[in-house]
């Protein structure tokens, strides 16, 4: 009861010009199609990549698609189900570690076209030994313009 009782930090983003234009990307990208208003998400599940369900539980609200990001945790562990949740994306500003592994520690490193490339050092974590490694996944946003991302982001930034 005390945890619910709590206020969210007060948000320091404003909906200015930039983050409008970014409002009207986000539409026109159909990123409202899975992070839908208000709450910024459909609750449905997708698909962890690589995973074909055999026969899903009809109970379940599925999106027959993959957002492509680590596997790992929803095929290799004790709990492991094969679909992630979409996330909300309200207080995405204050969360960091984005993915659901946590592999983009930004929304700017998120929309970083680079993050795919082998030779891309992240600002996170890299696996014992590893210099480099692609960040994979929500590949969505990563060709638009960079102007457009920046917009993007500082829309994002004001749920």
């Amino acid at each position: 009861m005390y945890l619910y009782s709590l206020d969210p930090p007060k948000n320091p983003n404003v909906l200015d010009e930039p983050a409008k234009a970014g409002r009207k990307i986000f539409q026109r990208e159909g990123c409202a199609g899975c992070h839908t208003p208000p709450l910024y998400t459909n609750n449905k599940l997708t698909l962890a990549r690589g995973f074909v369900p055999k026969q899903p539980p009809s109970t379940l609200d599925i999106l027959p698609l993959t957002v492509g990001t680590d596997p790992g945790l929803a095929l290799q562990t004790r709990k492991g189900t094969g679909y992630y949740k979409v996330p909300s994306l309200k207080g995405v500003w204050y969360r960091g570690h984005y993915l659901h592994e946590g592999a983009a520690t930004s929304l700017e490193e998120l929309f970083n076209p680079r993050r795919t490339s082998t030779d891309y050092v992240s600002d996170g974590w890299l696996p014992p030994g590893e210099k480099a490694r692609p960040i994979q996944g929500h590949e969505f946003g990563l060709k638009l313009p960079a102007i457009e991302r920046e917009q993007l982001i500082a829309f994002l930034k004001t749920l």
